[in-house]
C-alpha cells in the first residue's frame, strides 16, 4: 500500500542482490532473535548489512529483547568451522540483543573486504540483560513456548547426532530421546508436520526425557549450557562410532567439543577448556553493549 520495496528474506541464506535491492533507500531489520549463534537469524543479518554496505544502503535494527541473553555460554567459533550456522567468531550463547551484535559485526570488520554497514540501532526502551524475558510470540515454530527458547542451546547441539529433540512432535526442543534410549520418563512417536518435514525417527517410538519442567525451575537460573545430557546420550548410544555427525562440529564451531565427549572427558573439564576464549570474548562484547549487563 505505501508503493515500498518489500524483500522477504526470514531466515534466508542468500545475501540479497543488487536487483532486489533496486530503488531500495533504506533496510529495517526488524526480526525477533534468541541469542544463540546457530539460530540464523544473525547470519542472515550479516548477509544484509554486507550487501547494504556494497550497495551504499543504511540499515535500521529494530532491536529486541534477547531471551537468553542473560548469560554468556559455550564455546568460540573456530575459523575452520565458520558456516551459515556459524559465521562469526562468538560463543554458542552471544549475550546480545540482534542490535548489538549488528554493532559488534560491524565494529570488529566482521563484513567482507572490511565493509562497514551504515549502521543504525533503535533501541528497546527498559531492557536489561539480566532481566528474564519470554517472547510473547514464538520465533519460529519449533519455539513454541518459553521452555523451548530456553532448552535450545543446550539441545540443538544434538541436530548434529542420532538423537531426536522433539521435532515433529507438539513438544519440539523440550524432549530429548531415540529408539535405543535406556532409561526415559516419557515416549514420544515424531511425524511429518508444518515446520519439521521428514523429521528423526518418523513414525518410530521414542524413549526419552521430558525436560519442560527441569527448564521451568532449574535452567533458568543456571546461565550455562547443560551438557550431561549430550554426555549421557553418548554413553548409552549403540554406535558411537556413528554417533555424531559432520553438522555437529559446525554447531559447536570447534571438533574439540566432539573429542572431548568421545575421550570421556568430564563435563567440568570440558566447560574449564572453554573459558579462556569466552573472557577474550566477554571483553570484546563490553565494547558493543547497549543495555545494562549481568
Amino acid at each position: 500500500e505505501t508503493g515500498l520495496p518489500i524483500i522477504s528474506l526470514y531466515g534466508d541464506n542468500r545475501k540479497p542482490t543488487p536487483e532486489q535491492l533496486a530503488g531500495v533507500e533504506v533496510i529495517l531489520f526488524d526480526i525477533q532473535d534468541v541469542g544463540v549463534r546457530f539460530y540464523t537469524y544473525i547470519s542472515t543479518l550479516s548477509l544484509v548489512m554486507e550487501a547494504a554496505a556494497e550497495a551504499d544502503i543504511p540499515v535500521v535494527v529494530l532491536d529486541r529483547p534477547n531471551p537468553n541473553g542473560y548469560y554468556v555460554d559455550g564455546p568460540v567459533r573456530e575459523e575452520a568451522f565458520s558456516s551459515f550456522v556459524g559465521m562469526h567468531p562468538v560463543p554458542i550463547v552471544h549475550g546480545l540483543t540482534v542490535g548489538e551484535y549488528a554493532r559488534m559485526v560491524n565494529g570488529e570488520g566482521w563484513l567482507p573486504g572490511e565493509l562497514r554497514c551504515d549502521l543504525h540501532v533503535v533501541r528497546c526502551k527498559g531492557y536489561q540483560h539480566d532481566r528474564h524475558y519470554e517472547l510473547p510470540v514464538a520465533p519460529s515454530p519449533n519455539l513454541p513456548n518459553a521452555a523451548a527458547v530456553r532448552l535450545y542451546p543446550s539441545l540443538a547441539l544434538f541436530e548434529g547426532t542420532p538423537v531426536s529433540i522433539g521435532r515433529g512432535t507438539e513438544r519440539p526442543f523440550q524432549v530429548v530421546g531415540a529408539p535405543w534410549f535406556a532409561d526415559s520418563n516419557t515416549v514420544f512417536a515424531p511425524k511429518d508436520r508444518p515446520g519439521a518435514q521428514n523429521p528423526k525417527y518418523e513414525g518410530q517410538t521414542c524413549l526419552g526425557y521430558d525436560l519442560r519442567e527441569f527448564a521451568r525451575f532449574y535452567l533458568r537460573g543456571m546461565g550455562k549450557l547443560y551438557l550431561y545430557w549430550l554426555e549421557g546420550a553418548y554413553e548409552q548410544a549403540p554406535d558411537k562410532d556413528g554417533f555424531f555427525k559432520p553438522y555437529f562440529d559446525l554447531l559447536a564451531g570447534t571438533d574439540k567439543l566432539r573429542k572431548q565427549i568421545a575421550a570421556g572427558k568430564s563435563v567440568e573439564t570440558i566447560r574449564a577448556s572453554w573459558q579462556p576464549g569466552l573472557e577474550r570474548y566477554k571483553r570484546r562484547r563490553q565494547r558493543y553493549l547497549l543495555y545494562p549487563d549481568f
